[in-house]
């Protein structure tokens, strides 16, 4: 951390600039103005040179040929004015910050390619399929493996002192890698991969990673194709994203403390406090861009943006420990997911069956089905904003009401 080096020529009365929420709070601003100042630049190098347009397919759709030549590839200042302050005042040898670094650059090359070859060789579809999966999958290994196996990777659950029986005193109970936050259906809140496999032998209960891994590659795939599903209308993917994160940011808060979370019931994750830098440095980004890609667009994200904003959010949930909270949190993504994944089978059986084709939606992410419908793309956005804050709110409440 750049902090740390002046700590010889700094007067002790001035180590406040040390705190985690100073910091948090100088790389909120230092991320606007990195953002402000690279998008207006590519907004109007764009205008002059028209070499980064959005090349816009035919789908029929209201308003679509207007977009055309949007530049693309905002997601690269997402990247850049989210990295920059993380690396100048976060702590760099914290696992969780090197987790979220590493998601941040990897998720972003992989975007990079994708859009590189629709602007490149003007191919709508990018980066094949697979390709794209595998890469995804690549990354999920990463995560789950070094929440699995690193040292310094601990879980505590906080209670009363059995002996002074006295509440402000708490004491740091026990510690398990593999527990996880579970509302309403298990006590405390929290659950154990280890009990799937101690159920059925107890000696087994050391090789919980084999669960859990696959479930964090499902997560990481998941989210970040539903991400970039989801980015299809100006505005939704960065205004969902964005309470996402602000949802995030309480429920880690919450963990980084040892009395909230003892009183909220939530697991206790030392030295997860230095993700916050990141949680700001990101959400900054997100706003100025939300910003610009407000409706009528003057920038888009890409692939480079959304398949970051995915493995962002997924890689934030599994190491605060609320990866099984996802398909309520995010329910928007993973409902745009479905909505693809039931259209392509339906199409597929019915064609099989009947020789012709059939759609259950007029059109397939499910924000284009309600376009098709005939409702305004601001209003779709605004709607699906005003449905991501009633998933943050529930799951704020059953968490806290347990």
């Amino acid at each position: 951390m750049i902090f740390q080096s002046f700590k010889n020529f700094i007067p002790d009365s001035y180590f406040f600039v040390n705190s985690i929420f100073f910091r948090s709070g100088i790389a909120f601003i230092l991320s606007i103005c990195i953002a402000l100042i690279f998008y207006q630049k590519i907004i109007c190098w764009n205008h002059r040179k028209n070499k980064i347009g959005e090349h816009i397919r035919d789908l029929g759709l209201v308003g679509q040929k207007e977009k055309e030549g949007t530049p693309t590839m905002g997601g690269i200042i997402i990247i850049i004015s989210a990295l920059i302050p993380t690396f100048f005042l976060s702590t760099l040898d914290n696992v969780y910050v090197m987790i979220l670094i590493v998601t941040t650059l990897y998720m972003g090359c992989l975007g990079f390619i994708d859009d590189y070859i629709k602007i490149k060789y003007n191919n709508k579809n990018g980066l094949n399929v697979i390709g794209k999966i595998f890469g995804q999958i690549i990354l999920g290994i990463f995560i789950g493996s070094t929440m699995s196996f690193h040292k310094k990777i601990t879980i505590k659950k906080i209670d009363h002192d059995p002996i002074k029986n006295i509440q402000p005193h708490l004491v740091e109970k026990e510690k398990h890698v593999f527990k996880t936050t579970l509302p309403l259906i298990v006590q405390s809140n929290s659950f154990d991969y280890a009990c799937i496999l101690r159920w059925y032998n107890k000696k087994w209960e050391k090789y919980a990673w084999v669960i859990f891994i696959p479930i964090v590659i499902l997560i990481t795939v998941s989210l970040s194709n539903g991400a970039n599903l989801t980015d299809g209308m100006d505005g939704l993917t960065a205004g969902i994203s964005s309470i996402i994160l602000l949802t995030l940011f309480l429920l880690s808060l919450i963990s980084s403390n040892k009395n909230l979370s003892f009183y909220l019931h939530s697991l206790y994750i030392p030295n997860i406090g230095e993700i916050f830098i990141f949680f700001f440095s990101f959400l900054g980004s997100l706003i100025v861009f939300l910003w610009y890609n407000t409706y009528p667009a003057q920038i888009f994200m890409g692939d480079t943006g959304s398949l970051t904003i995915g493995g962002v959010i997924s890689a934030l949930a599994i190491i605060t420990r609320k990866e099984l909270i996802l398909p309520i949190l995010c329910g928007i993504f993973f409902m745009e997911n479905l909505s693809v994944i039931i259209q392509v089978l339906y199409f597929k059986c019915s064609k099989r069956k009947y020789g012709i084709g059939k759609r259950i939606f007029l059109m397939a992410p499910l924000h284009h089905h309600f376009q098709k419908l005939g409702y305004h793309e601001r209003k779709i956005v605004n709607r699906f904003f005003i449905i991501q804050m009633m998933l943050s709110i529930i799951v704020l409440i059953l968490l806290i009401i347990n």
